[in-house]
């Protein structure tokens, strides 16, 4: 297994997020986790483009301090909603053979969703654990309620397995077969 944490930015983390601080809480308990368990853990960063405040440089573009990566954990910059569009991630993946990825981080509805349905098109195995991804209010639903929607009715059975906190740090643990 491998652990992605997408898009943990300044930025993002500025924004009106849905459940703030349980989310920090627990990336940092997931990451934690991966790390005493010798899961690896992989960062993805969104580039959103020069100008933008929220590019590469831009102190809006660094991941936040309390989840930042150790030295020798990979970074990878994306451009676009998936994670797989940048072609070294796809291929890094591919190359580790490692058929099970449990995704964090921001987005729900846009680069988080957008990464989960390209994994589940390659046939990566997939696991969300609850409440660690977030979104934004937007004109049609909270974010509280676009959380819930992904978790509940847009990934579970089809793009990946939603499990709670317990449940994810176990098979961090012992494996996802263990469940």
């Amino acid at each position: 297994m491998k652990l992605i944490v997408m898009d943990m930015q300044k930025a993002l983390l500025d924004n009106d997020l849905y459940n703030l601080k349980g989310l920090m809480e627990n990336v940092v308990k997931v990451i934690a986790a991966a790390r005493e368990n010798k899961v690896e853990v992989i960062y993805v960063q969104h580039d959103a483009g020069a100008g933008t405040g929220f590019s590469v440089g831009d102190e809006g573009f660094e991941i936040a301090d309390e989840v930042a990566p150790h030295e020798d954990e990979k970074v990878f910059v994306k451009t676009v909603c998936s994670s797989f569009s940048n072609k070294d991630f796809a291929a890094y993946l591919e190359e580790a053979k490692d058929e099970d990825l449990m995704i964090v981080g921001l987005q729900t509805n846009f680069c988080v969703d957008a990464t989960v349905k390209s994994a589940f098109e390659r046939g990566y195995y997939v696991v969300i654990p609850e409440e660690t991804n977030s979104t934004v209010d937007n004109p049609y639903m909270t974010g509280e309620t676009t959380c819930a929607y992904y978790f509940n009715e847009v990934w579970p059975g089809v793009f990946a397995d939603c499990v709670s906190i317990d449940e994810a740090m176990e098979m961090i643990r012992n494996g996802v077969e263990s469940l």
